[in-house]
């Protein structure tokens, strides 16, 4: 092919269209390439799509209720768990009905189809209407490489040539590999799997049970029993007429513990508070993903070569630091940071290595790899047996005796505390969680 573009993205995700959108609006003339038969199509993640990114990218997008969005998020709720008990943390709040959203609950499969047609509104008003393309059901095989500099990919035997690639391939980033910024291997105990089923309900019965009001809605975090003892938590959100219910669990303590991700998440499932919350729905999905731990180790060193950046999960850029987990709104914000800086690359004729570093310093600069180095004790923290497994025991002991009232004189509620930690925990436990949460937080 002779034609040669500004940039070619790799990956039609949150991030490959971010950057899209971005490149569409500065008048650049690109090639998205989606290996799916269409953005989303292999996408079989969702959850909360936080911050207000989107309300840049779409502005207004609330006020398309039939978009790629479900709820927003309103009701925020993190649950700690033994065998039969649930200990809950619960806010709810009008301040958040406000648009545009903190967060809105997102099925990927959706949602990315959507965005992507409001990329190509945007391509249709740009001088490159018609040179600019989103192509679908392409497979990239490799970066090609001149002098150490990107210069294209190929697909299909056929060569494709740019100034510039954005590489947001997801977490699976063979061409990150290829082109040296990322270890050919990472290790087990810094990647997760997540697991979820959609299941779905009448809508209004789904409103009635989970107290939403026109188009709220509510997150749910687990901690403790739903793991069934490896490291992980569960989750649970509420889309339109479903629910995502599933766990996100360590790679390696799966192995050594030589259990089954679907079978934790059956067990999960069977829990007489998560029985109760969704009895009545009907499985209507099952997937499987893997993600990042949001250990910043595993993250590729460099983000950047001549005429390349690397964003969104293909730069391991997710974290769980205990309030949220973050990941599609890391994958956008990197998206439009590497865009902007191809727009100014662009501008000044430069691809090199170092006008591709204005990229990662920009990232750097940026909420999300603050958010990242601030918060990586709280990360570690999180996959910490003791915050995993007996504070979540030790809680809900603790509840059932300070709820329960029985016809006999009531223990003082500081009394009930030492009898829980002396069943489950110690207190040099607590001084080391304690400690550890300080630092963290």
């Amino acid at each position: 092919m002779d034609e040669k573009f500004d940039c070619i993205i790799v990956g039609a995700g949150v991030a490959g269209l971010a950057a899209a959108m971005t490149l569409a609006r500065n008048n650049m003339k690109f090639l998205l390439i989606e290996k799916g038969e269409f953005p989303g199509a292999k996408n079989v993640s969702g959850g909360v799509l936080w911050g207000s990114d989107l309300a840049k990218l779409v502005p207004n997008y609330w006020e398309d209720e039939d978009g790629g969005w479900d709820r927003f998020i309103n009701h925020r709720r993190l649950t700690f768990m033994d065998d039969q008990s649930a200990f809950s943390v619960d806010f709810k709040s009008s301040h958040f009905n406000e648009a545009p959203y903190t967060g809105v609950v997102v099925l990927r499969s959706k949602f990315d189809r959507w965005l992507a047609d409001k990329v190509q509104e945007a391509i249709d008003a740009s001088d490159y209407a018609m040179d600019s393309f989103i192509a679908p059901n392409i497979l990239v095989e490799e970066v090609l490489l001149e002098d150490g500099k990107a210069v294209g990919i190929k697909a299909g035997g056929d060569e494709f040539y740019s100034d510039s690639v954005i590489l947001a391939e997801g977490v699976n980033n063979l061409l990150t590999r290829q082109v040296g910024l990322q270890d050919k291997y990472v290790p087990a105990d810094h990647m997760l799997t997540g697991v979820k089923e959609i299941i779905r309900y009448d809508q209004k019965v789904l409103e009635d049970r989970f107290q939403l009001n026109g188009l709220s809605g509510m997150s749910n975090e687990f901690v403790g029993y739903a793991t069934n003892g490896v490291e992980g938590g569960g989750f649970l959100y509420t889309n339109r007429d479903t629910i995502s219910i599933g766990l996100v669990l360590g790679l390696k303590d799966l192995r050594e513990k030589e259990q089954k991700p679907y079978d934790i998440l059956n067990e999960f499932k069977k829990h007489p508070v998560i029985a109760d919350t969704i009895r009545g729905g009907e499985v209507v999905e099952y997937s499987a993903h893997i993600v990042s731990s949001g250990d910043k180790r595993v993250m590729p060193k460099k983000l950047y070569m001549p005429g390349l950046v690397v964003c969104g999960e293909a730069a391991n850029l997710l974290m769980n630091a205990g309030k949220a987990i973050q990941g599609m709104d890391y994958a956008m914000r990197s998206g439009i940071i590497a865009a902007e800086a191809i727009v100014d690359a662009k501008k000044a004729s430069d691809f090199s290595e170092q006008a591709m570093k204005k990229y990662q310093d920009t990232l750097g600069n940026s909420y999300v790899m603050k958010d990242i180095n601030n918060f990586q004790d709280a990360v570690h923290l999180l996959h910490d047996p003791v915050m995993t497994q007996k504070m979540p025991n030790l809680i809900c002991d603790f509840g059932r005796n300070f709820f329960s009232i029985k016809n006999e004189p009531t223990p003082k509620s500081r009394d009930m505390l030492r009898g829980a930690i002396k069943r489950h925990a110690s207190y040099w436990d607590l001084m080391k969680i304690g400690a550890k949460g300080a630092k963290a937080l």
